[in-house]
């Protein structure tokens, strides 16, 4: 399995960008939650995402699936693990706030860090980064045990939501963990995201009819909305993290997704009116400076070695 770099401007950047749509995506979902169900919207977007992948590997000509269908029983579940991330974030939106869902499903560095330590050498955590992760724990709790809205069902309905969306950062830590851990890890990033795509959006679009969530009404809202999901979140934004996850350590990667919930926050309260709750803000804050001690800590290793 071919060794991962250290980060570098390209990688940086392009997180940036990352960070920036992730967090628009949990907004825009929670915008068009009354005229489109999340877990349809992601479902139908996750199928489209998949169709322009395709059509991508077909231009191209230089991606043989050979090799790829081969891996596919854990390609099918990387799939599978697709799925669970979303349907547990399209059924939190329903509940709690889209700042909320953001903060909670970034704790996924921090999973899949502790998943990375006991599989791969090269990603074996210090005891600094051991504190990170006990300092993003601790700010989960936190932001689970000072509840701001006073109103018993809606508190009940916001941690509800809140347990949801932290699962699903767990889903997509489990993801991250399987793709570097297996065979996928030698897949062009195309083809690694094709059999998420594609199982996922299977598996989606069933839970959506399974579970009654249809709901579609075409305003220019929610056309854009698909538009923006399809195209920049589901394919263009996945594929780059794929190919950053094959080129670059994990654990680095992570030091930027701090960028993520600071944005998500930002954009509920400024674009959506949400709340921002002070016990969740500083929860919050702990999750971020736990996720920055735990990823950055190579680069502050490597910033000693080189300046004594």
């Amino acid at each position: 399995m071919e060794s991962r770099q250290p980060m570098d401007g390209l990688a940086s950047g392009l997180m940036l960008v990352l960070c920036l749509i992730w967090a628009l995506q949990q907004i825009v979902l929670k915008a068009t939650t009354a005229d489109f169900s999340p877990v349809y919207q992601i479902g139908l977007r996750t199928a489209i995402g998949g169709v322009l992948v395709g059509a991508v590997m077909a231009w191209r000509r230089a991606e043989p699936l050979d090799e790829a269908l081969k891996l596919w029983r854990p390609g099918l579940l990387a799939g599978a693990l697709y799925a669970l991330e979303f349907l547990l974030v399209g059924e939190s939106l329903r509940f709690t706030t889209a700042g909320h869902v953001v903060v909670l499903l970034y704790t996924a560095p921090i999973f899949a860090a502790i998943g990375l330590h006991w599989k791969l050498p090269e990603e074996r955590l210090a005891a600094a980064q051991w504190l990170g992760v006990g300092l993003a724990f601790a700010g989960v709790a936190l932001a689970f045990l000072v509840r701001d809205t006073g109103h018993a069902t809606v508190a009940g309905a916001m941690l509800w939501g809140d347990i949801l969306a932290l699962a699903g950062g767990a889903a997509w830590g489990a993801t991250t963990v399987l793709v570097r851990v297996t065979p996928l890890a030698s897949l062009p990033a195309s083809q690694t995201l094709l059999y998420q795509l594609l199982a996922g959006a299977i598996l989606l679009l069933a839970a959506a009819v399974l579970m009654g969530q249809t709901t579609f009404h075409a305003t220019p809202l929610v056309w854009a909305s698909l538009a923006f999901q399809s195209v920049f979140v589901a394919f263009l934004s996945y594929l780059a993290w794929f190919w950053l996850l094959r080129k670059y350590l994990a654990s680095r990667l992570g030091v930027f997704s701090f960028l993520t919930p600071f944005f998500g926050v930002i954009l509920g309260a400024w674009l959506l009116g949400e709340p921002i709750g002070s016990g969740f803000l500083l929860g919050a804050l702990l999750v971020v400076a736990g996720v920055v001690m735990l990823s950055g800590y190579g680069w502050f290793v490597q910033w000693r070695a080189t300046h004594g």
